[in-house]
């Protein structure tokens, strides 16, 4: 079953407590650590000044983290593979009239008309991708589109989350709006964690329509249900998919601490840049 898809009408909703704002900073902090601050003559031409100033937001969802990074100041791209997320970020653009470009691709075929100074993935975007082929792929084209001593920043979910925190377990909440349930199934063998969604959207009923007894009719709650998968993944795992795509390692941090990563982190943020084609890859 394809996700995103009728739980896009309600993810702002349940993401309402989501740092976004923290994550927005936090990424700005690392960008200018390890972002190439240097200007050539060359880079100030400028179109190339312009590239350099781009970031690409790969898996953007509804573009809660896009717009706060555009008020930065940089120049946005979102990337999306969900067409009812994409939706509602180009929504939010329209409201808040700021200039970003969102692309309906798959971030492991993606394709821009030019370089990017920076790429970010995150909100375990990356867990989505259920191959290691599959990173490699995002991972090459990712250091493909980045200019030079471009940095690619991602998260992701660790084997140690979805086995020992969320996995097998069932999340309920209900708003006054819309209510879920979310149910985990950790399949241990694959490091896969499937989670199916069953939500519950309020659609009021006509204030002139009553029930039997006279009485004002209650509302009315549509019903869909998604069913998802992540994969969970290992630093090493990742340092090795980073390195064989070209791209250079540079630093691994606990995303919650954003110190050193530990067995028990649950979240990862790796901070790579752009460095050589690997082996074989052409474009």
């Amino acid at each position: 079953m394809k996700a995103y898809t009728d739980f896009a009408l309600v993810y702002d909703t349940f993401m309402d407590e989501t740092p976004y704002e923290e994550w927005c900073d936090y990424l700005v902090e690392l960008l200018n650590r390890y972002g190439d601050s240097s200007m050539s003559d060359l880079e100030a031409d400028t179109n190339l000044r312009q590239e350099k100033n781009t970031i690409l937001d790969l898996g953007c969802g509804t573009g809660t983290l896009t717009e706060l990074l555009a008020r930065k100041g940089y120049d946005m791209i979102g990337i999306d593979n969900a067409q009812e997320m994409l939706q509602i970020a180009i929504e939010k653009r329209a409201q808040s009239g700021l200039d970003i470009l969102y692309l309906l691709q798959d971030m492991r075929e993606f394709e821009l008309y030019g370089t990017v100074g920076a790429v970010i993935s995150v909100c375990d975007s990356v867990n989505y991708l259920l191959e290691e082929e599959d990173i490699l792929q995002a991972f090459r084209l990712v250091n493909n589109y980045l200019y030079p001593k471009g940095i690619f920043i991602f998260d992701f979910n660790t084997v140690y989350k979805y086995a020992t925190v969320i996995g097998d377990t069932t999340i309920a909440e209900n708003r006054e709006e819309c209510s879920f349930i979310w149910e985990n199934y950790y399949h241990g063998e694959e490091e896969i964690n499937e989670y199916d969604l069953t939500i519950f959207v309020r659609e009021d009923a006509d204030p002139e329509a009553t029930c039997d007894r006279g009485e004002p009719a209650e509302p009315l709650f549509r019903r869909f249900q998604e069913t998802h998968y992540q994969r969970g993944y290992r630093l090493e795992q990742m340092k090795r998919l980073v390195e064989q795509s070209g791209l250079e390692f540079v630093e691994a941090l606990d995303a919650d601490t954003h110190g050193a990563v530990s067995d028990e982190s649950e979240r990862i943020y790796i901070v790579t840049r752009k460095g050589s084609d690997a082996e074989g890859n052409n474009f």
